[in-house]
């Protein structure tokens, strides 16, 4: 018998439109890190786009933040940029090194208890 997770979306939008087209971008981004999640089960993905302040002296910035919940933990990335797009990107490939080095942990306790084991 297989098991299936399905992750969970949640996309929120503060002081800016979600567009269809934004709405869409968000997905695609975070399909995409379906190659790196792997084995890993995300129950839970919030995903927030902001507009941080109208009147900025150097123009609009944005804010993108995603959490994660993986098992118990939550693994969180939060970038600011001049245009929301480009915040969602950074976002996502800061959120793949999170991902790779989250894994690696896991695998290294996972070894280190395997190596306990045979030893006893």
């Amino acid at each position: 018998m297989t098991i299936i997770f399905v992750m969970q979306l949640n996309i929120k939008a503060t002081n800016l439109e979600l567009t269809p087209q934004l709405k869409e971008y968000i997905q695609l981004k975070m399909d995409m890190l379906d190659k790196y999640l792997g084995k890993l089960k995300v129950i839970n993905a919030h995903v927030e786009v902001k507009k941080t302040s109208n009147h900025h002296l150097k123009g609009e910035i944005y804010s993108a933040e995603v959490n994660l919940v993986i098992g118990g933990d939550l693994l969180r990335v939060e970038k600011t940029e001049k245009d929301v797009f480009k915040a969602i990107d950074k976002v996502k490939d800061h959120l793949d090194l999170v991902i790779k080095k989250y894994k690696d942990k896991k695998i290294g306790r996972k070894k280190k208890k395997e190596k306990l084991g045979a030893m006893i």
